[in-house]
């Protein structure tokens, strides 16, 4: 990791990101942990999350539970997203790019609820 990863930045590209935990996981050596592990750590990582929805939109929690800021498990979700596509050489840039125009392409269908 350079000397400057962990300086704060006032903006960081999404390339950024890939890169910084890139390093992260080259320093600790993360790399050889399996995506499968990565997968699973990303849906603990949104269980978090919403624990700390429900908290912030003041729904019934477990008094026991413990619960961290919505921006720490925001980070967390990022962060363990750039670790899995990091162990599949995948872009994130690109592939936002990619579905956003994907998504706006797309014929939407109007519903009703019966």
């Amino acid at each position: 990791m350079s000397a400057n990863a962990l300086q704060k930045s006032s903006r960081l590209t999404i390339a950024d990101l890939q890169q910084r935990v890139a390093d992260v996981i080259t320093k600790c050596g993360f790399e050889y942990e399996s995506v499968s592990e990565r997968c699973l750590l990303l849906g603990e990582e949104v269980g978090e999350l919403f624990k700390a929805v429900r908290e912030a939109e003041g729904s019934m929690m477990n008094s026991t539970s413990t619960h961290r800021s919505l921006n720490d498990e925001l980070a967390d979700v990022l962060i363990t997203t750039c670790v899995i596509a990091h162990a599949y050489n995948i872009d994130l840039e690109q592939a936002f790019l990619h579905k956003e125009e994907v998504i706006y392409n797309r014929v939407w269908k109007e519903f009703t609820l019966k």
